[in-house]
């Protein structure tokens, strides 16, 4: 979890109480904070980040209830302890009605006072954490395939897990940028902490700002709480930046301050707050261009680029297309036949897997949720593996297939496997390779088309 230190804000009218307690905090490890009384408490957590708030009860200008309700009028997280006299239990639970994450009765010991905030700001996170897992869309984690461009990416991925390097994710889109990061993550020390995930180009730009660095309750219309940011919410985990390219670039600046110096400020606030992150940052462009078209900082640029990592594309790996259409399948029980493997496998995929994924989404509607045939994949996919001389071919060799676009698959196919065969003497596993399809599927057609 976060390495960063807990400010924890001490609040006492007695001046030795509140020296006993800026020393406990400090032997627990934490970094304390002091106040006389309420309204010096709220002055300081207007103006720096404050993690936890132990308070008296009883104390002059603003007692300790008051002190509460300004809290959670100006942070819903915030928690506040509460420190009451043996016969002020009533007291003490009023406060927990009002919002107290707890309290504890004086005279205490160091490790009572520690067990209190340890729990106060669990429970605090646990509350931030719950409300993103909440709004977060969960994705399927698993990678598939095992082509010699997928295995190289699995020995990157393993060989900058368990480093704290920023990692750069470039490739076309649909290739499974978030789904690498995420394995990243899951092979990381940070593994316990959130992974949170920002697509820079879906969220508008005058948002991104506070989406990304929070904001402070007032720093704008409509801004009616204060809002924990992505980087904070991250503390201790990982923050996957996608598409960081469309990224405006005068909040690049802020970002790699951040980056730099592990501190953020919430928009409309003037504290800083220390974040302990890792930064895994994606683009579907070439950084370089980006660069020269005024897109991407420079410094930025060499900032993430610690550690790249460039992402096959489908066509690339045509070996895993069977394996992945099994995959998404397998989720809707639906199963494929060998030819319109063979089709997907001649297909180029400029969406990559993203539409690989789709086009079997669509197919498996369309078949009713039976077996996938060439007839329910599209017609442009179809068609795509038909040369135009093939397609004269099918049409004089029928006159009842003049218009059959499977016939002129079919007579295609038959030459190109001949042609295969003829150029390879034979062998299946050559052919196959030279036809870019599994030799599974090769077998099969061999038997369809009656072919030695």
């Amino acid at each position: 979890m976060s390495q960063s230190v807990k400010k924890i804000l001490a609040v006492d009218d007695e001046p030795n109480m509140l020296r006993l307690l800026e020393i406990s905090l400090r032997q627990a490890g934490y970094q304390p904070l002091t106040a006389r009384d309420g309204r010096e408490a709220i002055e300081i957590i207007r103006t720096q980040h404050v993690d936890c708030v132990v308070s008296d009860l009883h104390m002059p200008r603003m007692d300790g209830l008051q002190l509460l309700k300004e809290v959670r009028l100006a942070s819903a997280e915030l928690p506040v302890i509460i420190v009451t006299a043996q016969g002020e239990i009533k007291s003490a639970i009023e406060a927990m009605k009002s919002g107290a994450s707890d309290y504890i009765l004086r005279p205490f010991d160091l490790e009572e006072l520690e067990l209190a905030i340890a729990r106060a700001l669990s429970f605090s996170r646990l509350q931030v954490e719950n409300q993103y897992y909440r709004e977060e869309k969960t994705l399927d984690s698993g990678m598939v395939g095992h082509s010699d461009a997928m295995e190289k990416l699995y020995a990157a991925i393993a060989q900058v897990a368990p480093e704290k390097a920023t990692v750069l994710l470039a490739g076309e889109t649909g290739t499974g940028k978030e789904l690498v990061a995420r394995a990243i993550h899951a092979g990381s020390n940070r593994k316990q902490g959130l992974f949170v995930a920002v697509n820079c180009a879906a969220i508008p730009h005058e948002m991104l700002e506070s989406e990304l660095f929070g904001h402070e309750k007032g720093a704008f219309t409509g801004a009616i709480k204060e809002r924990v940011g992505k980087f904070e919410l991250a503390d201790g985990g990982t923050l996957f930046l996608d598409e960081v390219t469309e990224m405006p670039v005068q909040l690049q600046a802020k970002l790699l301050r951040a980056l730099q110096e592990n501190v953020i400020e919430r928009v409309g606030g003037n504290r800083t707050i220390a974040v302990d992150i890792r930064v895994i940052a994606a683009t579907n462009r070439d950084p370089r261009e980006a660069i020269k078209e005024g897109k991407l900082r420079e410094d930025l640029y060499y900032r993430l680029n610690v550690f790249r990592i460039d992402l096959p594309a489908l066509r690339a790996r045509k070996s895993d297309i069977v394996l992945l259409a099994r995959h998404f399948l397998a989720k809707r029980h639906v199963e494929i036949s060998d030819a319109a493997v063979s089709i997907l496998e001649q297909y180029d995929w400029p969406g990559n897997v993203r539409e690989l994924e789709n086009v079997l989404e669509r197919a498996a509607i369309i078949s009713g949720k039976q077996c996938i045939t060439h007839e329910h994949l599209p017609v442009e996919m179809t068609a795509s593996t038909v040369s135009p001389a093939s397609a004269d071919a099918a049409v004089m060799a029928s006159g009842e297939a003049r218009w059959s676009l499977p016939a002129a698959v079919e007579a295609l196919e038959r030459d190109l496997i001949a042609q295969a065969l003829e150029k390879t003497l034979g062998n299946k596993s050559k052919a196959a390779k030279l036809l870019e399809i599994s030799e599974r599927s090769l077998w099969y057609k061999l038997s369809q088309y009656k072919l030695t």
